[in-house]
């Protein structure tokens, strides 16, 4: 078996059987480092409240509209993260003049403290492949559009490092080490090139697709859903309540993230739960290479860590891991920054290079990735429930295929259906089991 076929078996077991707690390591180090054995040692507001009157009456107060769009379509997004912000986006470009309900601010949970890394091809063999595929080169064509520097991309290699914190371990002998990871290097893998491999500052992302969307941002708490039954059985969106009032709409976009388990509660989908990481942001005194790292360090406890580490285009350096199995708080605002878990990211970037460990500490952060039951995405119409879809579930990989995900939700509701080369089935909202 050769490498690229080991990796493709995993990543098909990954999403089939067990991915619903797993990092990007998962599906690309592991594939690369652990079969082949060449680096190891010794071996993802957007959280509303949608209720479903039980007589599914109007209000009666007199609604507000979403505005005229040239296709007619009134579309209401719940949620202002880079899902949501996408979908606007890409509705924009078919004519549809957007409202996006946001209870924080834009970005304001993941979407604004993610790597913002990007992958070509780390999900072929899974229902995803297609998607990240189109995805990462719809980035690409977005950064051109808003500028490169603007979004933060840009094309950068990729590789896996072995490191101990204690050893003699000698980093000029792996020729392909960045010359800036100077620790107890023990191994190195290649994982990604320029090709296939890049990144994007994902906040400057989200606020540029929504600006550009022209979307009407409401900043409130939605509180429901209004829903009309139809004759033949099921019912229509006809509007989302906010606070006191009610925007019509005939189609309500949800894209909240892990926070959508509250919209499980009155629509007929299965719950999206959340898995909480820990990033910091370190700002070197020496500039660091372009290279994302995939690091796997054996402690001086003999205790092993995998901090990801991403250098960004201005300087900063980003780090994240620390996974933490905690529930999902009620808001982005309740998400609580552990200092100790920042503080050991830190410690454990510094063991992989000097100049991350005399670097200053800019900002400690976490956030929780949503995670579907089947670990899948889930993009798609509910069923039973016309106008209401489902934009959200999309893991570690969020950042990366956002933009195709907006652009099909948009084909959805304009089409009718999806006009892209993606298969959408394994994707579509599942009732609850």
């Amino acid at each position: 078996m050769n490498i690229k076929s080991g990796y493709t078996l995993l990543v098909k077991h990954s999403y089939r059987c067990d991915s619903r707690n797993r990092s990007k390591r998962d599906f690309q180090r592991s594939a690369y480092v652990r079969r082949t054995h060449q680096v190891s040692r010794s071996r993802a507001p957007r959280y509303l409240v949608f209720l479903m009157a039980s007589d599914c009456k109007f209000p009666t107060e007199r609604p507000h509209s979403t505005g005229d769009s040239e296709s007619g379509k009134r579309v209401v997004i719940c949620g202002g993260g880079i899902v949501g912000a996408s979908v606007a986006y890409f509705l924009s470009k078919r004519g549809v003049s957007p409202t996006v309900v946001e209870r924080e601010h834009v970005a304001a949970a993941a979407s604004g403290k993610a790597a913002g890394f990007l992958t070509l091809d780390w999900n072929d063999g899974s229902p995803v492949g297609p998607l990240a595929r189109a995805s990462f080169e719809l980035h690409e064509k977005l950064a051109d559009e808003f500028g490169r520097e603007q979004l933060g991309y840009r094309k950068l290699d990729t590789v896996a490092v072995a490191v101990c914190e204690r050893g003699d371990g000698n980093p000029h002998r792996h020729r392909r080490a960045p010359n800036w990871v100077d620790g107890n290097v023990e191994g190195c893998q290649v994982l990604g090139t320029t090709a296939s491999t890049a990144q994007v500052h994902p906040e400057r992302l989200t606020r540029a697709l929504m600006d550009a969307s022209g979307a009407s941002l409401v900043i409130g708490k939605a509180e429901g859903l209004v829903l009309e039954p139809l004759p033949g059985g099921g019912s229509c969106v006809r509007g989302v309540r906010v606070g006191g009032d009610v925007i019509e709409c005939d189609a309500a976009v949800i894209a909240m993230g892990p926070w959508s388990s509250l919209a499980a509660r009155w629509l007929p989908i299965e719950a999206v739960t959340g898995q909480k990481y820990h990033s910091i942001l370190l700002q070197p005194k020496e500039p660091v290479g372009a290279h994302a790292l995939f690091t796997n360090i054996t402690l001086a406890s003999g205790a092993a860590a995998e901090p990801e580490v991403y250098p960004r285009p201005d300087g900063q350096v980003y780090v994240c891991g620390e996974p933490e199995a905690v529930p999902v708080p009620e808001s982005p605002s309740g998400v609580r920054v552990s200092d100790a878990k920042c503080a050991r990211i830190h410690r454990q970037a510094g063991i992989v290079s000097s100049r991350l460990a005399g670097a200053e500490l800019a900002k400690a952060q976490s956030c929780f990735l949503p995670i579907s039951p089947t670990g899948l995405p889930v993009i798609g119409p509910v069923e039973g429930v016309d106008g209401a879809i489902v934009a959200t579930g999309l893991g570690c990989w969020g950042i990366l295929n956002a933009p195709m995900t907006g652009k099909i939700v948009s084909e959805m509701i304009v089409d009718g259906r999806v006009t892209s080369d993606i298969d959408v089935e394994p994707f579509l909202p599942r009732a609850p089991r």
